[in-house]
């Protein structure tokens, strides 16, 4: 049927021209919709700015509407939402709380607990700084309690809150290093920082840095008590709260928080929380079978409650008794002895189709939270109607919100979906889908890598800015964003293209990712990468590939995981392999690992003989970036070995490449950039050990600042610090006082020695008296 009115009128008008054409008052159309008479003249009205998916579809089914005029519907629905959303990614800490329940009740006694534990904590009392643990059957609202308790208004946190999704129930949980890594570079700890720790150090450098917030720190869906022991606090003023689905007994010195079902109480003022307390005070007795048939479950009850919410013409007795129909109920799913699978139907049977089939797709998704990007390659739609779908789902409580504009399946949901994929949708279409969206991931991962290379660029052969990409891919930044916050989405769509032998797919990835792994070290998946790369390799029978791969193992293993002798054997096999294929190259580099890996052991001669002869190798492949690279490395070699005149001349060498006409188009900015700041900084402690502090002088002034723009703490710390103590030595106190006192601003970023020796120089100063002699320690 025709409308005869123009989509350019606003969704109001729009709305009220339809019903005014099908002579129908808000009172039928209400009751042919299931829409409230309330709502539809809100919307009518222009009070109802953000009309979702599912609502116009009920309101087109009332008005009778073809195909047309519904779109034309949606369409105006769509542009009446305040704001478009941006293409590009939110900047955001990955462990930011998720947002809170706003109409959470109940468990008023378990948070009374965690009030006073977190008072207590703020106080200081106390021998250790006590944990909580909240434990409990799934869907009993053990994250929303924590939650919670972090975003009172009175909470003695001024520091903040931060959550880790410790993925106790994947095949993977999240190891307890990957964790402390994670949130060290939440708390500002640069890569490069982490890159040149042990496991051990990172650990320290962790609890060095919790003890002096004050702040709330949940760790989430956490699987054993080896996973979070090592990150209970040991001082401080630190509330850690734990939740999982297991009691965690063997946890030692901690509060335990049980959640059940709520009670009968606190379920009703749930109902009506969400549905409203005239509907649930009208008709008592069918709120209680509600409830009971709920188990009183918070998750169930959530569900029940946004359908109820929605379809103000059906009477709680008429959802109770829909809730009743065992045929309605798939026995499989439960939460301990809690059945929730009740709800979850019948919340999915009100669905539009279009809706419930992307609902059943996204049980493809890995666990964790997903944007609206991957949805639309799923449901094989445009992105504006996936975050129409997604609207719709969360509406109908069947997704919760994570961070930014970003979704989240609750693990139970997620098996219930996968159920009904397999029912309805069979075999083929999983497979079709699960494929597109595989493919879609890895060449979004490609692209978002290659960014980081040396040689890619707008002006290197980089697709230009498309607007109709599913995800802004248009500069290094944004790139980068997107590798890290759909880590967990392209790492299992890499393990499944390793699954199914695309092996020329997965090496391709690996080699994309390769320049951008440095920047994002704390990440603990390199190792499993280049592990499958080189895997990859050796299965196309290609030995320089399997070489390439495997000199990146070589770094993954030392720089990620700290596992040195894996690390020299997967250079040292790389040396074979790319001498068996003729690589001058890649011998190259597992020469210049080989000689990195001595030189953490100091084995200086070994570490000088693999430089120099990774130096040979890089000029007869004329590789000038490998070569300045393994100069860089042979003065801090040449320096530990007392050779310090040797060691300025290659600084000096060095220099001189970059100043060569001839390299000024085959070094990349970026390249020339950190090689200049990374020899001039390791020639700066030759001259510091010599005490030429002139030349310390000029040397670290030429690069204070820059470290600290890359956000590499340590080394900027280091770089303050040094400069002061030479300024000290010329008598230049004012400006070494200065230096001091940037040093101490970088607070908890930098190591307490750095700090310690900044506060005893300063106070030297201050005091008139000569500034303490340090020892030059990288």
């Amino acid at each position: 049927m025709g409308t005869g009115v123009g989509i350019t009128a606003p969704f109001g008008r729009l709305l009220r021209g339809l019903r005014q054409s099908r002579r129908l008052t808000i009172e039928e159309l209400a009751e042919a919709s299931g829409i409230s008479g309330r709502a539809i003249g809100d919307m009518e009205r222009g009070r109802s700015r953000r009309p979702h998916r599912g609502t116009i579809t009920a309101l087109a089914q009332g008005l009778d509407l073809d195909e047309a005029a519904h779109a034309d519907l949606l369409a105006a629905a769509r542009a009446a939402r305040p704001g478009a959303r941006s293409a590009e990614f939110a900047r955001a800490s990955p462990h930011t709380l998720p947002r809170g329940v706003g109409d959470f009740v109940g468990r008023q006694a378990e948070l009374a607990v965690l009030r006073a534990l977190a008072h207590e904590v703020a106080e200081g009392r106390g021998v250790s700084p006590p944990a909580a643990v909240v434990s409990g059957p799934p869907g009993s609202g053990k994250t929303s309690l924590a939650v919670r308790l972090a975003e009172e208004p009175g909470s003695p946190c001024p520091d903040g809150a931060f959550l880790v999704d410790m993925r106790g129930l994947d095949e993977r949980p999240l190891p307890a290093e990957q964790a402390v890594a994670g949130l060290l570079g939440s708390w500002g700890v640069g890569d490069a920082e982490l890159a040149r720790l042990t496991s051990e150090e990172r650990l320290a450098r962790f609890h060095e840095i919790a003890a002096g917030l004050r702040a709330v720190l949940v760790l989430d869906n956490a699987g054993s008590e080896a996973q979070i022991r090592p990150l209970l606090p040991r001082a401080g003023r630190l509330l850690v709260v734990v939740t999982s689905r297991r009691t965690l007994t063997g946890l030692e010195g901690v509060r335990r928080v049980e959640l059940g079902a709520l009670s009968p109480q606190e379920s009703a003022a749930l109902l009506r929380a969400v549905v409203g307390a005239g509907r649930v005070d009208a008709e008592p007795g069918a709120a209680d079978v509600v409830t009971g048939l709920c188990g009183h479950l918070p998750l169930a009850l959530r569900v029940a409650a946004n359908w109820a919410a929605t379809r103000t013409n059906w009477s709680l007795d008429r959802r109770a008794g829909r809730l009743a129909d065992e045929d309605r109920r798939l026995d499989a799913l439960s939460g301990g002895d809690l059945r929730v699978s009740s709800a979850f139907a019948l919340s999915c049977s009100r669905l539009a189709p279009e809706a419930a089939r992307t609902f059943r797709l996204l049980s493809l998704l890995p666990g964790g939270d997903f944007g609206a990007a991957p949805a639309a390659v799923l449901a094989d739609v445009p992105l504006a109607d996936a975050e129409d779908l997604l609207e719709e789902l969360l509406e109908a409580g069947l997704l919760m919100t994570s961070r930014q504009d970003r979704y989240r399946l609750h693990d139970l949901l997620r098996l219930y979906a996968a159920s009904r994929r397999r029912a309805e949708d069979g075999e083929e279409v999983s497979l079709a889908a699960r494929s597109r969206l595989r493919h879609w991931l890895l060449d979004t991962a490609v692209l978002a890598g290659r960014w980081h290379e040396p040689d890619h660029g707008p002006d290197h052969g980089m697709p230009p800015a498309d607007p109709g990409r599913l995800v802004a891919l248009d500069d290094r930044e944004q790139a980068a964003r997107w590798i890290k916050t759909e880590g967990d989405t392209w790492l299992a769509a890499y393990r499944e293209a390793a699954a199914h032998g695309e092996h020329a797919r997965v090496a391709e990835v690996a080699e994309a990712m390769h320049w951008f792994s440095d920047h994002w070290v704390s990440w603990g998946h390199w190792v499993e990468v280049y592990e499958r790369a080189a895997t990859a390799g050796a299965a196309l029978g290609d030995a320089a590939l399997e070489a390439t791969h495997r000199n990146y193992l070589a770094w993954a293993y030392w720089a990620c995981a700290r596992r040195h002798d894996e690390a020299v054997e997967s250079a040292t096999t790389a040396l074979r392999l790319a001498g068996t294929a003729g690589d001058v190259r890649q011998q190259a580099w597992a020469h210049a690992y080989l000689g990195w890996l001595r030189d953490t052991l100091d084995d200086l001669a070994a570490a000088a003989d693999h430089y120099h002869r990774a130096a040979e190798l890089f000029t007869e492949a004329d590789d000038v970036n490998g070569y300045l690279q393994v100069s860089c490395g042979m003065i801090r070699v040449l320096r530990g070995a007392g050779r310090a005149p040797a060691a300025v001349e290659t600084w000096r060498g060095i220099m001189d490449t970059l100043a060569d006409p001839r390299h000024r188009d085959r070094i990349p900015p970026n390249v020339r950039e950190f090689t200049a700041l990374s020899a001039v900084y390791s020639v700066s402690y030759v001259h510091l050990d010599a005490g030429r502090w002139g030349e310390a002088v000029d040397a670290l002034r030429s690069i204070r600042g820059q470290f600290d723009d890359r956000g590499w703490h340590k080394q900027a710390g280091k770089v303050h610090l040094h400069l002061a103590h030479a300024l000290a030595r010329l008598g230049e106190r004012a400006e070494a006082t200065a230096e001091y006192q940037a040093v101490l601003a970088l607070e908890s970023r930098v190591p307490a020695d750095v700090r310690d020796e900044a506060h005893a120089g300063l106070t030297a100063l201050t005091a008139g008296r000569a500034v303490p002699l340090i020892r030059f320690v990288r």
